[in-house]
């Protein structure tokens, strides 16, 4: 029958289950995918420790696939490693870690309170942790602790949304059974939406989307909002500019006006010239002058003296 095929199938998948969590126990083995192609079977193994589950030189996984494909008879086995991101936020991996403790000798209230703690600040929505079986030592009857945080559900369609695994831990005392839900950071239910939020995020998009088709359409604006300062600052790398054209071109003014002075001097120097010149020719004709005045001078000298001469005699 049909029925026979699928209860055979699910007792391999659970067979191969354990095998693997029995080599991939100390990597933190939380779940398997077997996804089957043409050409190879891809295996791929969820463990919080991937450099255990790979090993030196990829030995572990060598032997994986070679134990895989003689004893389940998979032909070209593929094994893959996925990396378990949050560890604090898995229940599979977080169970079998507090069964590690558990079964060490640790006291298992401070490795309830301590998980569910780590859970909740790790940023879980809501956390139920519940212990049950011979917590109160040997001889004692069993007990029963719950541990429970923030928001959980426990009923309706909804319950899928929730992560949950369970195990057993075998101590000295007794066995103990361990029960963990978590509700991951992401997870929307529909009784916690707020409609007044998602009315306001939509308002808000629209307004962003309209400010910045605003921007687009009129540049200008946003020329207008320079601050005061960068126009200082503009205004000033202008004057720098300018005062630095006006030195490149200093040196052919200075020049220009080396040239208007030389041709003032030049013509400074020939009115002088000219002007010595002309003093030249009143000087040649004043000696005439002072000429005329000593042959008077001498003449009347001769006449003084002729008569003084006469008067002697």
């Amino acid at each position: 029958m049909i029925e026979r095929n699928f209860v055979e199938q699910g007792l391999k998948k659970i067979q191969f289950e354990q095998f693997v969590k029995e080599h991939m126990d100390k990597a933190g083995f939380t779940g398997l995918e077997i996804v089957k192609t043409p050409l190879v079977t891809r295996i791929v193994l969820n463990v919080a420790r991937p450099g255990l589950a790979i090993g030196k030189s990829g030995q572990n996984i060598k032997q994986l696939t070679l134990e895989i494909s003689q004893r389940f008879g998979i032909q070209n086995p593929q094994i893959e490693i996925r990396d378990i991101k949050n560890p604090e936020l898995d229940s599979k991996a977080t169970v079998d870690r507090m069964i590690g403790l558990v079964e060490r000798g640790y006291s298992w209230r401070s490795v309830a309170f301590r998980t569910a703690q780590g859970i909740m600040t790790a940023g879980a929505q809501g956390v139920e942790l519940i212990f049950s079986g011979k917590l109160s030592g040997k001889g004692g009857r069993k007990r029963k602790l719950r541990i429970a945080q923030g928001y959980m559900k426990k009923v309706g369609d909804e319950v899928k949304k929730v992560d949950y695994a369970k195990g057993s831990a075998y101590p000295k005392a007794g066995a103990i059974g361990i029960k963990l839900r978590i509700i991951h950071p992401g997870v929307v239910f529909p009784d916690k939406i707020n409609i007044k939020e998602i009315l306001d995020k939509r308002d808000q998009a629209a307004a962003q989307a309209t400010a910045a088709a605003a921007a687009a359409a009129a540049p200008a604006v946003a020329i207008a909002s320079v601050p005061e300062e960068e126009i200082a600052k503009d205004h000033a790398l202008v004057a720098v500019g300018t005062a630095v054209v006006a030195v490149e071109n200093a040196p052919a003014a200075v020049v220009q006006a080396t040239g208007e002075a030389k041709v003032q001097k030049g013509a400074k120097v020939h009115g002088e010239k000219g002007a010595d010149k002309k003093k030249g020719v009143k000087k040649e004709k004043a000696p005439k002058k002072e000429g005329a005045k000593e042959k008077e001078h001498s003449a009347e000298n001769k006449e003084k003296k002729e008569k003084e001469s006469k008067e002697k005699k």
